[in-house]
């Protein structure tokens, strides 16, 4: 009989997005795979089919904390997995780890497993005074992960510094973790490209959020158009509910400016393939996915040297690293680049060096399929 593995997340896209190799590769080993999303369209439950999985539908919302009604729907999951049986539950992304650990665990599913790729909003300090609504919510989410995280086989995060705060503060037993380094990138699928070098072009690509650093961005391409004005700022990324999301008349107001190109919610290889320098200035992530991307195809990277952003740079030797919110320092580190443009392509090469050291999505995807329990 086959053993059966069930995915669960709050956003179908992903499933194909970040886990379409691992679905692959556990197909290929003789398992089935059950994908559970509450947000399918016909074009996601097609991708999913395309990998191998089975598109199952659930109830989610994505954001924000409504005790009635995510209490019904872990009852709901419960059910459901009941019903399914797997063998093993993966949960991803914050309501999925919590309350689809907590319905596997109600479902008594033998092997439950987590995977934290970042703190996100609710542990991502804003850098001033933290209104009362956010640190009620921190204890709040931080109870429910302690609670969720107990009932658990292995929880696996993506950098040491998560690990310290859920261990330090009690959150996850330590002999459960385990550190993945990253979800990895498909090298064949983001290849090595010559990075432009005239005009110096540099792209952030994220949700517009403003833990993201985007402000920052939006500020230090207004110091240094000031010096040098045929210098490109491109920002990928479309709106988000998410209470840190930016307006889109703030981020008009750049663009009419013309401090920044903003096509909005694209595919991001195109626009990297013109580009010289990838840059992140968020304040906190697992290991950022899109900087894997560009360094993958060979771009330098600019990013904080903050939670997760700092397993991505070798400081001097592919990029640089600046201090989470700093301007002046985020506008030196893009004059170097444009001042000695060498640097794009000598840092761009030392990026592909390391995306291939470090995020090769199969090698990645092997040790995932370990942790899972899959001989």
């Amino acid at each position: 009989m086959k053993m059966r593995y069930t995915l669960i997340t709050s956003q179908a896209f992903s499933l194909s997005n970040f886990r379409g190799l691992l679905i692959s590769a556990l197909v290929a080993k003789g398992i089935e795979v059950l994908a559970i999303a509450p947000d399918y369209d016909e074009s996601t439950r097609a991708s999913v089919r395309a990998f191998g999985a089975v598109p199952i539908d659930c109830s989610f919302s994505r954001t924000g904390v409504n005790p009635i009604r995510d209490g019904l729907d872990t009852l709901r999951l419960a059910l459901l997995l009941r019903h399914l049986r797997p063998d093993v539950t993966l949960g991803y992304f914050i309501k999925p780890v919590i309350f689809g650990t907590l319905a596997a665990w109600l479902a008594g599913v033998p092997r439950r497993v987590a995977m934290i790729e970042g703190l996100g909003y609710v542990f991502t300090s804003s850098g001033g005074r933290e209104p009362v609504r956010r640190k009620l919510l921190r204890s709040l989410v931080s109870r429910l992960y302690r609670f969720a995280l107990a009932r658990a086989h292995k929880v696996i995060f993506l950098n040491s510094d998560d690990i310290n705060e859920f261990v330090g503060a009690g959150l996850v037993q330590e002999p459960k973790v385990i550190k993945l380094g990253g979800i990895g990138v498909d090298l064949a699928e983001w290849p090595f490209m010559g990075p432009v070098t005239q005009p110096v072009t540099f792209l952030l690509a994220a949700r517009l959020l403003r833990e993201k650093g985007i402000v920052e961005y939006a500020e230090a391409a207004r110091l240094v158009k000031a010096r040098h004005p045929e210098v490109r700022f491109v920002l990928l990324g479309g709106l988000d509910p998410n209470p840190g999301g930016l307006g889109q008349p703030e981020v008009q107001a750049w663009v009419t400016e013309g401090l920044l190109e903003w096509p909005g919610h694209v595919a991001v290889k195109p626009w990297l393939a013109q580009t010289s320098v990838f840059v992140l200035p968020s304040y906190r992530e697992g290991v950022p996915r899109s900087t894997q991307e560009a360094m993958a195809m060979g771009r330098a990277v600019i990013t904080t040297n903050a939670p997760g952003c700092r397993e991505t740079v070798d400081e001097g030797i592919n990029g640089f690293l600046v201090p989470v919110r700093d301007v002046p320092a985020l506008v030196n580190a893009m004059l170097r680049f444009v001042e000695t443009p060498a640097l794009i392509e000598t840092m761009g090469l030392e990026s592909r060096r390391l995306a291939e050291d470090r995020f090769d999505v199969n090698k990645i995807n092997q040790r995932l399929i370990e942790i899972l329990g899959v001989s």
